[in-house]
């Protein structure tokens, strides 16, 4: 609470200030951004965010929605083989069925060698070329856009579109968290 204080004193020039009144602050630039909800509002911690510079921060955006959406696969990817694993072999050659790759981290040591390298084609493809369908400015003019909609997810409601993309936010953040605790756990 009293480091809390220090810097609130440092940030409004008083412990018991009214962040109302401290408008020259540069943690007021991204106030209105997509993905700054009640009860925290804008939360820059670590204050990547104090110079302002609005390409740092859509940068910054882009690769939150990205991880975010990432962690939300990677946290039903970590869940699902506890209840569901396909039939057949994960690898004819090394006669790997998937029924018998364990979960969590322990599957890492399973999947082949040329396994991996697939994997990894991929996720380079997918950085390297835009495989995700990124439009030409790397998705700095509307971060997270593709450049397709999930026919269920679309719409052309503005307001509605962005409490979508608020909540796919939030989720994100939750989701990153959960992958670390599924990690820890294991």
């Amino acid at each position: 609470a009293i480091i809390g204080m220090f810097f609130q004193d440092g940030l409004t020039g008083s412990a018991w200030g009214d962040w109302a009144l401290y408008t020259a602050s540069p943690l007021r630039a991204f106030e209105s951004e997509l993905g700054v909800q009640a009860p925290v509002g804008f939360w820059d911690p670590v204050g990547f965010t104090k110079d302002g510079d609005v390409s740092n921060f859509k940068r910054r955006r882009v690769t939150e929605i990205k991880h975010g959406r990432v962690a939300m696969l990677a946290a039903m990817g970590y869940i699902t083989p506890e209840f569901f694993k396909f039939p057949g072999y994960l690898s004819v050659a090394e006669n790997i069925k998937f029924a018998e790759v364990p979960n969590g981290l322990a599957a890492i040591s399973k999947v082949p060698g040329a396994g991996w390298l697939q994997i990894l084609a991929y996720g380079l493809y997918c950085e390297g070329t835009g495989g995700f369908g990124y439009n030409s400015d790397g998705q700095m003019s509307k971060p997270g856009d593709c450049g397709w909609k999930p026919p269920l997810l679309a719409t052309d409601n503005p307001d509605l579109k962005k409490k979508r993309l608020n909540a796919e936010l939030a989720n994100g953040r939750l989701a990153m968290m959960a992958v670390i605790g599924m990690f820890f756990q294991d």
